[in-house]
């Protein structure tokens, strides 16, 4: 199978390289200065926890022609950056399915006129990390917390979807095959939005935030009111395991925040990727409060969060 990964941050990076190092055909795109230091020293990759430090040179390209063919392109970017490069994967009509590994709680018509939905494949990364001076810190999520997502646009589990959790899987991603991608998405962002904000509300500093007890407070009561929009909007929790966030009593909840927020798990795959990617947080929390308005119920937690987070505007 011959891949493109479009992409070369930290997730289209690690992504690539394992998928590389499994013997796949794979390229990656990257632009600017990354491409340089791709092209000149490799895709240089840490691990979080163990430290193993692996260099790879991989074929790397700045571009995507239109009469160019893969098999597979894996999109990795951030969701504020996936309508720019539309139009050239719109150009590109040999390839024969385009996986969006991307936040999206706002569905999908616009990847479907660009793509085709015959092309087009929903997914999201189960992994984290950071990147300084070119190379990548890393950590693979556990498949308990968030395994590598994957979904036709339908929910169907076809042939195509499960070749492809097998192809992750042999790079060694923990993989789930998920029937109803929207859903999970909003579930994701209705989350992962307000720890965001709440970590840049304690000064971008995940032991800082695991030191507000009203700030914790604040968060716990966000995330509830986040899965009571998606209630009030029909929307299932997805994963139902996320059930478990509100399900638990709210100092509970609390009190478990409070403890990963002071790790080293915690900084790698929440406070460095939301520092990293401001300008995406603030979309993916403006997104939410449309969401939210939606529903036509109060969201004061919810709505402080945001406005913490505009108001540390990076």
């Amino acid at each position: 199978m011959k891949i493109l990964v479009y992409g070369a941050g930290v997730l289209g990076s690690l992504y690539a390289i394992k998928l590389y190092q499994s013997g796949y055909d794979v390229t990656l795109l990257a632009r600017g200065k990354r491409y340089e230091e791709i092209y000149d020293h490799g895709v240089i990759l840490v691990g979080s926890l163990s430290g193993e430090r692996t260099v790879s040179r991989v074929p790397v390209v700045r571009t995507l022609e239109p009469d160019e063919m893969y098999d597979l392109i894996i999109v990795l970017v951030r969701a504020d950056q996936v309508s720019e490069l539309l139009p050239v994967l719109a150009a590109n009509r040999n390839s024969k399915s385009i996986l969006f590994m991307v936040n999206n709680p706002n569905g999908y018509a616009e990847w479907i006129k660009a793509v085709g939905i015959e092309r087009l494949l929903l997914g999201f990364a189960g992994a984290g990390g950071t990147r300084k001076d070119g190379v990548v810190t890393y950590h693979v999520v556990s498949p308990i917390l968030q395994p590598t997502t994957l979904a036709e646009p339908d929910g169907t589990k076809s042939e195509r979807i499960k070749q492809i959790s097998k192809l992750f899987e042999n790079a060694g991603f923990p993989t789930a095959i998920c029937s109803n991608m929207e859903g999970w998405q909003k579930t994701h962002v209705a989350w992962i939005s307000a720890v965001a904000n709440a970590i840049l509300a304690a000064g971008g500093d995940g032991k800082a935030l695991s030191q507000r007890p009203d700030l914790l407070k604040l968060l716990v009561d966000a995330i509830h009111e986040g899965f009571d929009v998606l209630h009030k909007l029909s929307i299932p929790v997805t994963p139902i395991k996320l059930k478990i966030l509100t399900a638990m009593p709210k100092g509970l909840t609390q009190f478990i925040l409070k403890l990963w927020s002071k790790t080293q798990h915690f900084d790698t795959i929440a406070t460095s990727h939301t520092l990293a990617a401001y300008s995406e947080m603030k979309l993916l929390s403006e997104d939410f409060q449309a969401i939210a308005r939606s529903a036509s119920i109060p969201t004061p937690a919810l709505d402080r969060l945001h406005q913490y987070m505009l108001d540390c505007s990076m």
